[in-house]
């Protein structure tokens, strides 16, 4: 029994670190990928090309790696929570692989717009970046966060109040999707309130990271 608590302990510390690790990665990669100035075009796209050619591509990989991070840490929420042949934990599953996908066809588009050739490709490397901004408001974050946080709300591997949290960020992503379809490039106002998921995902690390060996041991029923 002993045994049994130290490794589940240790699996949660694991998944904890997993998950602050990805946020902690793509907070850097927004800090150093902050895009274009708002409205340039032309030579101030080129130049902005030029003189951030670097910092785009390590905050393109920044990007692409720090969610496979976050994905373990939903993961293994959902394992803990014992939801993992439950449709809440099937339906987290389908979510992260599409988070993942539409995160990556972002970053493909931020290597795209490096190119300078052909003329206008920087341009319409933009507008791309543009259009699959939309999906994470419209699909990738509700379909994380409303399955994620009824397996939560079931279970006591985190406070049950992040689980409330998740199903209402999903649904506030969901309405913001909504709300800006007809806004063909989004405005930082909207973008920006994709950050508010990091803190979650911090706060719900964070909870796991510092949760009692004993209670880690009594929540999940179906461990071996």
């Amino acid at each position: 029994m002993t045994h049994g608590i130290k490794t589940k302990r240790s699996f949660c510390i694991l998944s904890a670190l997993s998950g602050i690790l990805g946020v902690l990665m793509l907070i850097t990669s927004f800090s150093i990928n902050t895009g274009p100035p708002p409205g340039s075009s032309g030579p101030a796209l080129e130049r902005f090309v030029e003189q951030s050619y670097k910092s785009v591509l390590w905050g393109a990989w920044l990007q692409a790696v720090g969610p496979i991070f976050v994905v373990l840490f939903a993961f293994a929420l959902v394992h803990l929570s014992g939801a993992e042949r439950r449709i809440s934990g099937w339906m987290t599953f389908f979510g992260a692989t599409t988070l993942m996908t539409v995160n990556l066809i972002e970053v493909t588009f931020y290597i795209c717009a490096l190119f300078t050739t052909p003329s206008g490709m920087i341009d319409i490397g933009i507008r791309l970046i543009s259009s699959v901004q939309h999906l994470y408001f419209i699909v990738s974050a509700p379909a994380v966060f409303l399955p994620l946080g009824i397996a939560l709300i079931n279970s006591r591997v985190i406070p049950r109040v992040l689980g409330y949290l998740a199903l209402g960020l999903g649904a506030t992503f969901a309405l913001v999707g909504i709300a800006s379809l007809l806004t063909l490039a989004l405005p930082a106002s909207i973008t920006s309130l994709g950050s508010i998921q990091a803190l979650w995902w911090l706060a719900a690390a964070f909870s796991l990271l510092f949760r009692s060996p004993t209670s880690v041991a009594l929540d999940h029923s179906g461990e071996e």
